[in-house]
């Protein structure tokens, strides 16, 4: 009994003095409480809707006023034919609701940004219910940028996003921890080698697996899955290798923080995994969220790529419709570097 008593003893010593491990085990279950029961939601709130008519009658002012009190919309005004499409493809609108006036009838038509099936669907349900409940007339639907509602249209960006951060920042963290645990690290810090050719050495390896793993993943989607291709296919290699590096420079970072290959995982592979598929916009609308939940996912490198993989990949929008998630991605990237190399001229 002494014995089992010892054994169960050294044990409990060992997990209360790795505190990383002990926090991340309590606080994980009353993240994933919170996350689910207030940021996690299959409704689709907030769909933002313009208005497209030629003249008003009772059955427009109707239809406009019922869309502006209900709380499922967010009236963004009147806007004309040819600013539809403009709109949708910036992000300013979900949907767009065409009433046209030809005597005493009116045909209705919903325009809807289809990037995203889950929000396309909730819009165009929402809104014909509003249309046939005060006409009972059906509404004829145009699905943009996805007109099948694929779902691999969507999630493809998503996948891409989590692969990438999860693989880069584990291989690199657990690949420099190793050598902490051996001591190979200490002997490289204290050698001739410039702390900058340590840091690029330990990068480029990763850097060109995690572009064998691009390639891959880029041909799959565009042959396979039949993602649409267009002149875009630039502008997705050039955002993807900023956001490989911006993950690889995220594993660096844990490989400061962290002792032990089995911290590395855990932080990595748990930390990191959790936000991206719940904050990230991967699955669930991050305008669905509370406000502070959305700026924590604000935070997320994988939430500014996802954004800007669905623009190129399935709006076939141009590199100049994704120089905010550029802008954003490039200064947490420099931000993370320059804080690694500080910390390895500290060391040094």
């Amino acid at each position: 009994m002494n014995i089992l008593g010892s054994l169960i003893k050294k044990e409990a010593i060992h997990i209360v003095r790795d505190k990383r491990t002990m926090f991340i085990t309590l606080c994980m279950p009353l993240v994933l409480l919170l996350l689910f029961g207030f940021a996690i939601s299959t409704e689709v709130n907030d769909v933002r809707v313009a208005v497209v008519t030629e003249q008003h009658t009772d059955k427009t002012r109707d239809i406009i006023q019922a869309l502006d009190v209900n709380s499922y919309f967010t009236f963004e005004g009147l806007a004309s034919d040819a600013e539809v499409e403009p709109l949708l493809r910036q992000g300013k609108i979900d949907a767009a609701l065409i009433l046209r006036t030809d005597g005493a009838e009116t045909p209705y038509q919903i325009v809807v940004d289809a990037s995203n099936p889950t929000v396309a669907q909730a819009a165009v349900s929402y809104i014909s219910g509003v249309v046939e409940r005060r006409t009972g007339e059906s509404v004829i639907t145009r699905t943009l940028y996805n007109p099948q509602m694929k779902s691999s249209y969507n999630f493809v960006p998503g996948i891409m996003g989590m692969i990438f951060i999860l693989i880069c920042a584990i291989m690199t963290s657990v690949s420099i921890v190793r050598e902490k645990e051996t001591g190979t690290l200490d002997l490289l810090l204290v050698s001739p080698v410039r702390p900058i050719n340590i840091f690029i050495g330990k990068l480029v390896p990763y850097f060109v697996l995690s572009c064998c793993i691009l390639a891959i993943m880029l041909t799959m989607a565009y042959t396979v899955l039949g993602l649409p291709t267009s002149g875009t296919i630039v502008s997705v290699i050039g955002v993807s290798l900023l956001y490989i590096v911006l993950s690889l420079s995220i594993g660096l970072l844990v490989s400061t923080l962290v002792d032990t290959q089995v911290s590395a995982l855990i932080v990595s592979a748990m930390l990191f995994m959790v936000p991206v598929i719940m904050l990230s916009g991967m699955i669930f609308p991050v305008d669905n969220m509370p406000l502070p939940l959305q700026g924590i996912s604000c935070i997320i490198p994988a939430r500014w790529y996802i954004s800007a993989m669905r623009k190129l990949m399935i709006q076939q929008i141009g590199f100049s419709g994704v120089i905010k998630e550029v802008i954003i991605m490039a200064g947490m990237t420099l931000v993370l570097l320059a804080a690694q190399l500080g910390k390895f001229n500290s060391k040094k």
